[in-house]
């Protein structure tokens, strides 16, 4: 079974405005280090977003991922998760196990901080470059 969809980070915006909830797949040194998305203001539900890895530090799988999703994650019929990750490729894996989980989930393209650049650097696109809001850590 798939995922429901790719979407660009402008796309996953408008599904949390519209009352899908963002589930962040980094892990807790990304969070902390890089930034958090800031989901306030994309609904009056404040739908804030959930923080569950995919892997654990040293890129172990988190073997209690879709448990944890399940404790988190709202079992309102018809709610939409979609998935964020550094560059949209966890988030994949994380949807997929989700789908399976009988929730309905998409995965953000680019991801938080996007691809990298000539020089490394990611910069050309994700949601932190297209400007979406953002917090310097999690709080």
């Amino acid at each position: 079974m798939s995922y429901a969809g790719d979407l660009s980070p402008r796309e996953a915006w408008a599904k949390l405005e519209a009352g899908a909830i963002l589930v962040d797949v980094r892990t807790e040194s990304e969070w902390a280090r890089i930034g958090i998305p800031d989901t306030a203001s994309a609904h009056e539900k404040r739908n804030d977003p959930l923080f569950i890895q995919w892997n654990l530090s040293g890129g172990i799988p988190n073997s209690r991922f879709v448990e944890q999703l399940r404790q988190q994650a709202p079992d309102a019929p018809g709610t939409e998760l979609v998935f964020l990750c550094r560059s949209g490729v966890r988030s994949v894996a994380a949807a997929n196990a989700a789908t399976e989980a009988g929730f309905v989930s998409y995965n953000v393209l680019e991801g938080f901080e996007g691809e990298p650049d000539q020089y490394g650097e990611r910069s050309v696109n994700g949601w932190k470059n297209q400007g979406l809001p953002t917090n310097l850590g999690k709080n």
